[in-house]
This record gives C-alpha cells, structure tokens and sequence, in this order.
C-alpha cells in the first residue's frame, strides 16, 4: 500500500516537472525604471521620458518609476555617467534621439550609441518653426524674407548646442529657400522651456523645437506654430501648415527612443523593449501620445541599431553639405 501511494506520489511530481516549463518565466519582468534624462526639465526628452513614464505606472505596466535629470555636454554627462557606472545601472533607461547621432559626429563627445545597449525607438516627433503669439510673423516665409534681408535680423533659439537637431532643422529650411545656412544666428538654450522662455521674452525671433512641445503652449494660446517639417498637415493642428506648403522642399522627424547601459544582459534588454511594445496597446499610451502630437515608431533591438546606422549615414552627409562637419 505504502510503495503504491509512494509510487503515485513520484508520479505526480515528475508530471509537474515536466509541466513546469510551460509557465512563463517571470524573472525579467521589470517591475521598476530609473529614467535618465540628459537636459533639464521641460525640453523633448524630459517629456518623453515623464510621459512614458507616466503611462507605464497608469497602466500598471510598472509598480515604480524614477527620473534623473542629468543636464551638460549637450547630452555628454549623463551619457558619460551611464557608461561609467554602468554596473550599477542595470535598471536605468536613458532616454535619447538624433543629437545622439549629431553630438557624435561632430565630436562634441567621443561616445556614440555603440557605447550603449539600444533598447527601441518609441516615437517620432516632427520639428516646428514657433513664434510668440503677438510675434508680427505670420508666415514662414516672412520670416525668410527678413532673414534674406538681413540674416541677424532673424535669431532662432533652440533648446541644445549649436549644431543639433534644432539648430539643424532651420538651416535645412533656409538652404531649402536659397539662403545660406551657415549665415543663420542661433541662439542655444539647456533644455525646451529655456528657449520657449527667450522666445516669449523678446530675445529671439523664432524658435526651432519639436512639434509635441509646441502643440501645448500654442492650445494655451502662448505662441503660434508657423510650420511644421511633416510630409503633410498633422491631425493635432491642422492649421498649421507644412514647410513644403511654404514652397520649401524640406522634411523631417527627429526619434526618440531609449536605451540601456553597456553589458546589460540580453534577458533584461527584451524585457525593457516588451515593456514598451506593451505600452502601445493601452489608452494611457494613446492620451499622451495624442496630446502631445507624437507618432508611434517602435524599433527594437537589431532593427533600431540598423536604424542608427542608416541615420548616421544620411546626416553625416547632410551636416557636410551644410559645412558643420568636414
């Protein structure tokens, strides 16, 4: 009786064994986040590391979210700092975008994404020629008339060092006009909200940022959007014309996406980017996605790393055209 109730019990346990790989493995699954942001508050990737944040915790995705402001070196220090550190920030998550790839060509610091883990593109945000609201501008193409009239008459602010993405952006639009880009005064801000706060303060003419930081202070009726660099009017604003309806042939949409520190383990890294596939399917997602006026572009992995690569190429080869690099 005692080998029979013995023997079933032997039974039992090895058909459980074998059943116990059917479970999923919980072990990655990311409970907690450190974002790290290089700039200060109020810029593109302090709203796209808050924002993601947010919806993860709303949605349940995530039981704790952290967020490090890291501001200097256009973006250098806080790079710096993960790759220096990086066994202690396996749970970190820097949020970054083309400066990345600009920052690295034209030397302002040595490192580049290969430096670090690609984890995923999550968004694209086009770029936006802004003005304050009582601004006597009305049209692009006023403002390109001023500033083939007298180029320092026209100051643009952005929120990153000269040679970003926002000092790239009105240069490409003012070759795209005629004029000569390199005659262009750009005035560099830390951060978004230093350069919206030069703009409203009368010290620059335009400001050249990303859509989705515009969208809320042009609904609040603090400035005006003149231009956007879509291929087409954006369902967010659809006032706001295109620089192509300008009579400008130019277009453009600057990525946003995350990675992790160097040597992370490749189990943590697919749990991060299945974090973020996750995320696209919930409406805490699509509100915030909506409201700030940012498109889904989800690149994960093998593919944003081919992506960086392909970017690299093609504004390596834009920036010496345009004389910012040799």
């Amino acid at each position: 009786m005692m080998k029979r109730l013995v023997g079933k019990l032997m039974l039992i346990l090895a058909l459980v064994g074998l059943a116990l790989p059917v479970t999923p493995v919980l072990a990655d699954q990311v409970e907690e986040l450190h974002f790290l942001i290089p700039g200060g508050a109020g810029g593109g990737w302090d709203g796209t590391a808050r924002g993601v944040g947010k919806a993860l915790l709303d949605a349940g995705l995530l039981k704790q979210a952290s967020f490090e402001n890291m501001s200097g070196g256009g973006g250098g220090k806080a790079l710096n700092h993960l790759i220096s550190t990086a066994n202690r920030q396996q749970g970190t998550m820097l949020v970054n975008s083309t400066p990345i790839i600009i920052r690295s060509l034209t030397g302002v610091f040595p490192q580049s994404f290969r430096d670090l883990t690609p984890i995923s593109a999550v968004i694209a945000d086009y770029a936006a020629l802004v003005v304050a609201k009582d601004s006597k501008y009305q049209t692009l193409q006023q403002v390109l008339d001023d500033f083939k009239a007298d180029p320092r008459s026209v100051k643009v602010a952005g929120g990153s060092v000269k040679g970003s993405m926002d000092h790239l952006v009105p240069a490409m639009i003012v070759k795209g006009a005629g004029g000569n880009p390199l005659k262009l005064v750009y005035v560099p801000y830390d951060a978004g909200g230093k350069a919206m706060a030069g703009l409203l303060s009368g010290d620059t003419q335009v400001l050249s940022t990303g859509f989705g930081e515009a969208l809320g202070l042009a609904k609040q009726g603090e400035v005006r959007i003149l231009a956007v660099t879509s291929d087409e009017r954006l369902s967010q604003a659809p006032d706001v014309p295109t620089v192509k309806e300008s009579g400008v042939d130019v277009s453009f949409a600057n990525w946003r996406g995350f990675f992790g520190a160097p040597g992370l383990p490749e189990a943590k890294a697919q749990a991060y980017r299945d974090l973020l596939k996750q995320l696209y399917g919930t409406p805490e997602w699509a509100e915030i996605r909506d409201k700030r006026g940012w498109q889904n572009l989800y690149k994960p992995g093998a593919e944003f790393t081919a992506f960086l690569e392909g970017q690299e190429e093609a504004i390596g080869g834009m920036m010496r055209e345009l004389g910012f690099i040799k």
